[in-house]
């Protein structure tokens, strides 16, 4: 059923036909850029939960193989989702260290059928999940790498923990929730590091200072640049228009108002 709704703005993102949606924009842009690469041509209507895709080429953003143009493309969501399972594999191995029960982890997303489902179809749920989990691995990484602060790795899971929070908010609001469990590991550390007596206040400072940047300034320079990618590439009249103000539909090409001008 939510195909209906993601697949036709991933049509949206195609044509750079304008649209509105209560969720924030780069899941939607992501399917689109995958139906686009795949030879999706951004036409099917999309109007009601089981019509057939008959021609139309959706295979590149949902689950499948797409053979056209000689390129074997491994579909976006069913990719995102077969990630999950390296991910959770990986952050069980680094907290438990122990291979049994990384394995036993790997194998219950394996054969979860919920799982399977959510990431065969063209949904938000794969994408987000794909940051979430990608966000926990890094926060486990870097917090492994706390005995060697500043290294190339320490700071390259740092870096890669803020990237996936800005992912996972620029899917669904959801994502806050990641956020805030990276947000209450990082404040532990640094009441840690505040009460060893052997670190001096501007080696705090220098930590304070890279979390800062990483974790807060990172993720918000990558979500306000998702949406001005978004208003970027739509700039055709389209179904949203009307929730915005008149001079921002001025900008928008085929509105009646384009090119007008229009006081504030």
């Amino acid at each position: 059923w939510d195909e209906t709704h993601f697949g036709k703005m991933g049509s949206y993102y195609i044509n750079r036909t304008f649209f509105f949606d209560v969720h924030p924009p780069l899941g939607k842009m992501l399917i689109g850029l995958a139906g686009y690469l795949s030879g999706y041509d951004g036409t099917f209507p999309f109007q009601k939960p089981g019509d057939r895709y008959e021609q139309h080429n959706y295979l590149g953003m949902r689950g499948g193989y797409n053979f056209s143009h000689d390129l074997l493309f491994l579909q976006f969501c069913a990719f995102l989702g077969s990630c999950l399972v390296p991910f959770a594999y990986l952050t069980v191995l680094e907290l438990s260290k122990s291979l049994p029960a990384a394995l036993l982890t790997a194998f219950i997303l394996i054969f979860d059928t919920g799982c399977i489902t959510l990431s065969q179809y063209i949904l938000l749920d794969p994408i987000l999940m794909f940051f979430l989990m990608g966000a926990v691995l890094s926060m486990v990484k870097c917090n492994s790498c706390a005995d060697r602060p500043f290294s190339a790795s320490w700071w390259f899971w740092l870096t890669l923990t803020g990237v996936n929070l800005a992912g996972a908010m620029g899917v669904k609001f959801v994502g806050l929730f990641v956020v805030l469990l990276v947000g209450l590991n990082t404040i532990y550390d640094l009441w840690d590091l505040l009460g060893n007596l052997s670190l001096s206040l501007v080696i705090f400072g220098k930590h304070l200072l890279a979390r800062v940047l990483c974790l807060i300034l990172l993720p918000l320079a990558l979500y306000t640049a998702v949406f001005a990618v978004h208003f970027t590439v739509l700039n055709k009249s389209g179904p949203g228009d009307g929730f915005f103000s008149s001079a921002f539909q001025s900008q928008l090409i085929g509105n009646n108002l384009h090119n007008v001008s229009v006081p504030e």
